[in-house]
């Protein structure tokens, strides 16, 4: 799919919407700052695995920008493969970004400015970056697109900050997340409204139509432990919550709460544990070069077929 200069494409008519606004998980994200620097071994786990997948992709970047970046963590990941590039840090939660900036304060300040490894942050939103078109080479994003609730527009504000042949390369949440809260929940709280995740071939479909060239979208499942119940809330509650607006108002309590705890407890395996299972979605694509006007591409066979057969075709016809 593409389009002639002035032209932009459109998202797909029923490109997922969440039914949440990002202002609110902002907030949520605000207020768990803290409390995700204690729940991160996932997260960071599921960045080790994107960025491994630099290992098959031909790129030197000059500029990356990493969006959702949190704290910060893949900096180091990034720059360690991409010394001379400049890493910018892109999070609409200030605290989160705060935590990151303090960490690095003191001997790893001075370490980075040793190897003249240079970095920024910016406090923005996916959709709306403060950036020229065709700034970076690289756009990386670990596990933030789900909470957006237009990720079509996301990719496309990507699409244009991408320089030609930049590349895409994010992680996100997939339908089976959290499978096993969600099925007690339906137990205990029949009324509750779990927040969905969007399927990977929607996000295949949405990078078309942002007009990124060879999507690639596969799939993993990881199945996480706890000992209880308790456990299991605190670390859901710690990698985002639930932002729908249409959400039960109020936090659980007395006879909903012991409930929903109970459906979970039920569901201990042989050896006493809890499973929680995450589906993560990898993506990757490349931003082409524009077409020019009038540009079109068939394939030779098709061109061969419209061609009229001469009646008596002569030898090497």
């Amino acid at each position: 799919m593409s389009s002639g200069p002035g032209q932009s494409l459109s998202p797909p008519r029923a490109a997922p919407r969440v039914p949440m606004r990002w202002q609110t998980v902002q907030r949520q994200f605000d207020r768990r700052a803290a409390r995700l620097r204690e729940h991160d071994v996932l997260l960071r786990e599921i960045e080790k695995r994107l960025a491994d997948r630099l290992d098959y992709m031909r790129i030197a970047p000059r500029r990356i920008i990493d969006v959702g970046c949190g704290a910060g963590h893949s900096r180091q990941l990034l720059t360690a493969r991409f010394s001379k590039a400049l890493w910018v840090g892109a999070d609409f939660s200030l605290p989160m970004l705060r935590g990151g900036q303090a960490a690095r304060r003191g001997f790893a300040s001075w370490l980075d400015r040793l190897r003249g490894q240079r970095a920024d942050l910016v406090c923005g939103e996916a959709s709306s970056l403060p950036f020229a078109e065709s700034t970076f080479d690289l756009v990386f994003s670990n596990l933030m697109l789900h909470w957006h609730p237009a990720p079509h527009d996301v990719l496309f504000e990507w699409k244009r900050v991408l320089a030609v042949d930049g590349l895409l390369l994010f992680s996100c949440f997939g339908p089976d997340t959290l499978k096993e809260l969600r099925e007690a929940c339906a137990a205990a709280l029949p009324h509750s409204e779990p927040m969905p995740f969007i399927d990977m071939h929607d996000f295949g479909d949405m990078m078309v139509a942002a007009g990124f060239a060879t999507p690639v979208m596969d799939v993993e499942t990881l199945r996480f432990t706890y000992g209880s119940a308790d456990e299991l809330l605190a670390e859901a509650r710690a990698l985002g919550g639930n932002p729908r607006a249409d959400r039960a108002g109020g936090l659980l309590a007395g006879a909903r709460a012991r409930d929903l705890r109970a459906a979970l407890e039920r569901r201990r395996d042989p050896g006493g544990r809890i499973t929680l299972t995450f589906e993560v979605a990898y993506g990757h694509a490349w931003k082409p070069a524009p077409r020019t006007a009038g540009e079109s591409v068939v394939s030779l066979e098709g061109l061969r077929a419209k061609l009229p057969r001469s009646r008596e075709a002569g030898p090497g016809v």
